[in-house]
């Protein structure tokens, strides 16, 4: 364990301990750069000496800083310091989705449905980057305070699955989304992250796991043993094409499974539409073509002589008696013979009578899912099955003119020639209800858009001025907030701030103090006092200049300060001093002056008062 307050790379100041796991330890940390929390995941010091875990951990870990997506945690850093390896990622405030569901024991439907579409779509990356998260389960899948889902732990998932298997530890947690080819000890696959999302979308919709047991064995026996429980017999109102979803993702035999998290994705996403209400259980059907059962074969007419008993042997025959003997024989073997062939026969007739009876001529619809109409037509006519009518449907993933499904569903089976079908062919993204996107960032904005289908040359960015919203951040938009567009042909407008209009402070010099203060408050511009000073050409109360300075570079806007400097008028002048004596009637009038203004050291005025000498000689002139 590393003590709280621990620097890694002289960067990451630990502030906290998140969680450990099967191999690492995980810290929130301070990133005294960037100055933002992050969380750094630290292999444990009994793996750092196991020379292949450490290398692909480093390789998992750097290939996971490709997958750049809103559903996986971002990772940021990755290094190494006196041994230690580590991995710097995003800091998810929230918490996992195991506890979420613990804390929501009633998950909507919708919001189970939106998980699944976040997660599934982050799986989808990681696996075109030929990454298999391995560990898949809802400890795994973090749950922001947006709602927002994130998936973590890919390289240590991918390192753990090759390291010593005596990891128990580790088995325990993720035994319960093991898939059957894992639990037999083969290879895991992208399929075999499709079946642990399958278990994962059944702990959504019921709050606990399908399979539990006393140890980890017990249950991955489960897992190839046992079918998959029902969701709806814990809710009825799990509409039974999203238990569908659960049984073709949970398919014990890969051929039955989703190829694809795309093709989970797409079937998930319409799984709550009333179209699909009458939907048939799913049914595996790999197994179906292997082996055939007989049902007994009664009232089989076999000819008599087949089945008279075999003549015993004459006791009171001799030994000269070889011809009789032997024609006994060859009668008892030729009669046998004939039976073995009819009965061959009957159960050959009988056994194709019931494959016909089962069969009754029909035929597997194929998967035309993703072919334009023509194609899927031939198709179909190929099986010898009649297209009815063709239907438009609104389609996120699949391509506009290409077929979505097909009703009955794809893998049904129906009459041959007799049998008629609906194409349902894409008509493009559904309509999405627009989002208010004022005083967003731009790039946080036009990322939304094109996560929701926008095509990138149908947005368009302006500029404007604006003092009320920050720089880069969307002003207003079209289309409006609130009403229901297509991406897939919607012209969307973003326009954005370039901060507030700036412009040329007047120029007040010689305003006086009431004209100077009306300019600025209807300017916008905040006053403030600088003071006064004298001039002798500006008079007194008057503007002698304001700060910023007529004619700097810089300029001004709405809201910022400016200082203004008033005039105290001319600068006052000392009177000159007389070098005669004054009189008596000098002093006495004198006396009677008013003071006489001056300036201190400062430059302030100041008073000059008279002279208390000359009130002496007054008195003694006129004693």
């Amino acid at each position: 364990m590393i003590t709280i307050g621990t620097k890694i790379g002289e960067r990451y100041e630990t502030i906290g301990n998140i969680g450990s796991g099967g191999m690492a330890n995980v810290y929130l940390a301070k990133d005294l750069i960037l100055n933002r929390e992050v969380a750094v995941k630290v292999l444990r010091f009994d793996f750092q000496n196991d020379q292949d875990s450490l290398r692909r951990f480093q390789r998992e870990a750097l290939a996971a800083t490709e997958m750049v997506h809103p559903n996986i945690v971002s990772v940021y850093d990755v290094g190494e310091e006196s041994g230690m390896q580590y991995i710097v990622m995003e800091y998810v405030k929230g918490t996992d989705l195991k506890q979420y569901i613990k804390n929501h024991p009633n998950i909507p439907l919708t919001t189970v449905v939106d998980i699944m579409g976040q997660v599934l779509s982050a799986i989808s990356l990681a696996h075109q980057h030929r990454i298999i998260h391995r560990d898949l389960k809802p400890q795994n899948i973090l749950v922001d305070e947006d709602g927002t889902v994130k998936i973590t732990d890919f390289g240590i998932a991918i390192a753990l699955s090759e390291t010593s298997i005596t990891q128990t530890n580790t088995l325990l947690g993720s035994v319960h989304y093991l898939s059957p080819e894992q639990a037999r000890g083969g290879m895991a696959t992208r399929q075999s992250d499709i079946y642990a999302l399958g278990i994962i979308l059944y702990e959504l919709l019921t709050g606990g796991v399908p399979f539990e047991g006393e140890s980890a064995v017990s249950i991955a026996l489960k897992h190839f043993q046992k079918d998959m429980p029902s969701v709806r017999e814990s809710n009825l109102q799990i509409p039974q094409p999203l238990e569908n979803v659960v049984l073709k993702a949970t398919a014990k035999e890969m051929t039955d499974r989703y190829k694809t998290v795309d093709e989970m994705y797409a079937d998930i996403r319409t799984s709550l539409s009333p179209d699909r209400a009458r939907e048939a259980v799913f049914e595996p059907s790999a197994m179906t073509d292997e082996t055939i059962m007989l049902e007994p074969i009664d009232d089989v007419y076999v000819p008599s002589h087949v089945t008279k008993p075999i003549p015993k042997l004459n006791p009171n025959l001799d030994e000269d008696d070889d011809e009789e003997l032997d024609e006994v024989k060859k009668k008892s073997k030729r009669g046998l013979k004939i039976f073995l062939a009819i009965a061959a026969v009957l159960i050959l007739l009988g056994g194709g009578l019931f494959v016909l009876g089962k069969k009754g001529g029909d035929v597997t619809i194929p998967d035309v899912s993703g072919k334009t109409e023509a194609e899927a037509t031939a198709m179909l006519e190929k099986e010898h099955i009649s297209v009815k009518k063709t239907e438009k449907i609104s389609d996120d993933k699949i391509e506009k003119g290409l077929v979505v499904k097909t009703d009955p569903p794809i893998g049904s089976s129906v009459k041959k020639k007799s049998g008629s079908i609906t194409l349902y062919v894409s008509s493009g993204q559904s309509d999405v209800t627009m989002k208010d996107y004022a005083h967003e960032d731009v790039t946080d904005a036009k990322d939304d858009l094109l996560n929701k289908g926008f095509k990138e040359e149908n947005i368009t960015i302006k500029k404007e001025k604006s003092s009320s919203v920050k720089t880069d951040a969307v002003i207003k938009q079209t289309p409006k907030s609130g009403r229901k567009v297509n991406p897939d042909d919607t012209k969307v407008t973003l326009i954005i701030s370039e901060g507030a209009a700036t412009f040329a402070l007047e120029d007040m010099y010689n305003y006086s103090r009431s004209r100077a203060l009306s300019y600025l408050e209807s300017s916008g511009l905040v006053f403030s006092d600088g003071g006064t000073q004298y001039d002798d050409n500006v008079p007194q109360g008057s503007v002698i200049y304001a700060y910023p300075r007529v004619g700097d570079k810089s300029q001004v806007k709405k809201g910022d300060e400016i200082v203004v400097m008033f005039s105290a008028g001319k600068e006052p002048t000392a009177p000159p001093q007389s070098t005669t004596p004054p009189s008596s009637s000098s002093s006495h009038s004198s006396s009677k002056e008013e003071p006489t203004t001056g300036t201190t050291d400062t430059g302030e005025p100041s008073s000059k008062e008279e002279n208390p000498n000359n009130d002496q000689k007054d008195k003694e002139n006129k004693s």
